[in-house]
């Protein structure tokens, strides 16, 4: 399969920076599948699980929370606000963070302004925790 060049960056470090075959991330409008010779694109991410298929067939699995995917003249760029590979997930965390946001959505009321939020930090808490088992 043909690989392309894709470089995943959040605000505190480059995760990945080398060729790739595929990269399944998800966005605000759904799952996509970026591979070589893909059209010039851009969409902004929702939270999900990222596959990256490396040059060599290796899968990887990463949350992924947020950000922007990019593809421009073959270079794909995914600028997440977060990116964490399965093997760095704490699950425990993640399991407390469940824990704390489902207590809290407990507490608020649908139209109360902060339970969206509440809401995204549980979602990102599963994410995580699907990812990292």
């Amino acid at each position: 399969m043909a690989a392309f060049h894709l470089q995943i960056v959040t605000p505190d470090r480059m995760v990945f920076d080398g060729l790739a075959e595929k990269i399944i991330l998800r966005t605000v409008n759904g799952d996509v599948c970026i591979l070589a010779r893909h059209i010039d694109y851009a969409a902004p991410l929702g939270i999900g699980e990222a596959r990256v298929t490396d040059e060599n067939g290796n899968t990887r699995a990463a949350a992924c929370n947020g950000g922007l995917l990019s593809v421009s003249g073959g270079n794909v760029r995914v600028l997440a606000t977060t990116f964490e590979w399965r093997e760095d997930i704490d699950v425990a965390r993640a399991e407390r963070a469940q824990q704390h946001a489902e207590e809290q959505l407990r507490a608020l009321q649908h139209d109360d302004r902060n339970y969206a939020i509440v809401e995204a930090k549980l979602k990102r808490a599963l994410t995580r925790i699907h990812v990292g088992r």
